[in-house]
């Protein structure tokens, strides 16, 4: 499998984090997939019990808006709407009793559901 041709960065620095665990399993999961891709689509989605739930999927393209960022070999795209809710936020990846996978600690959600999923604003 061969990966698309990686996207330009976005100039700056990033206005989320990513945790050394966060990078290293993105980088896995985008290797096991089995199919091409620009890296990890991060972004936010109306829905979820507590009204909006995080989204992590392929990077099949870059839109006109989208940031575009290097997170140690881990190309990460997040379109602009969702950036408002993500800014200043850090993911990580958590590995629990109950399973395993992204977290994120956000700071501009006012609260979230028990399982971390979805959270509001």
């Amino acid at each position: 499998m061969e990966d698309l041709p990686p996207p330009p960065v976005t100039p700056g620095d990033p206005t989320i984090t990513l945790t050394p665990k966060a990078v290293e399993m993105g980088k896995k999961q985008l290797a096991e997939a089995g199919e091409p891709s620009l890296g990890l689509r991060l972004g936010v989605k109306g829905g979820g019990c507590s009204g909006y739930y995080y989204v992590y999927e392929l990077a099949k393209k870059v839109r006109g808006r989208d940031k575009v960022w290097d997170f140690g070999g881990l190309r990460v795209v997040v379109d602009d709407r969702s950036l408002e809710f993500l800014q200043g936020g850090t993911l990580d990846w958590e590995q629990r009793l109950m399973g395993y996978g992204f977290k994120w600690e956000n700071p501009n959600a006012k609260g979230d559901c028990g399982c971390g999923a979805s959270f509001n604003v």
